[in-house]
């Protein structure tokens, strides 16, 4: 009987959810959650922004948006390795979609106000991962940069 109570305050609703699946989709969006919290402030800013580029890449209402990024928050957790997430992309998307994961990265980097150096590494980290040029990568962080 006392497992039982225990196991009530352990999981209230009585439910597990399953892993997201490690699709580009998902991984992409993990990838944004991972930079936001890199720096161990996941603020709002970085929520609201990186809700706006689940919606605009993957034509998502709000709502679904919101939940497409409760499933990535899952996914980063689970998955340790930034590189085995950004292997996940780089495996299945195109220069041009790998670029624009890059500028969304940095968007969601910058959407704080405060550029923290762990973002900039981790940042810098997923460009090595996603084989995008050290030219490219830099003009992207700068358009993103400019954008703010």
């Amino acid at each position: 009987m006392f497992e039982g109570l225990l196991a009530l305050f352990r999981n209230p609703g009585g439910y597990e959810t399953e892993l997201p699946e490690a699709d580009a989709r998902h991984a992409m969006g993990a990838l944004l959650v991972r930079a936001a919290k890199v720096d161990n402030e996941y603020q709002v800013a970085e929520i609201q922004r990186i809700d706006k580029v689940l919606a605009r890449q993957h034509g998502l209402d709000p709502v679904e948006a919101a939940k497409m990024r409760a499933a990535c928050e899952k996914l980063e957790r689970e998955i340790p390795n930034t590189v085995e997430i950004a292997a996940i992309l780089n495996n299945a998307v195109s220069m041009e979609k790998k670029e624009a994961t890059l500028r969304a990265l940095w968007s969601v980097a910058y959407a704080d106000g405060i550029m923290h150096k762990e973002e900039d590494r981790l940042l810098h980290q997923i460009e090595a991962a996603l084989d995008i040029p050290d030219d490219r990568a830099k003009a992207i962080q700068a358009e993103a940069e400019a954008a703010q």
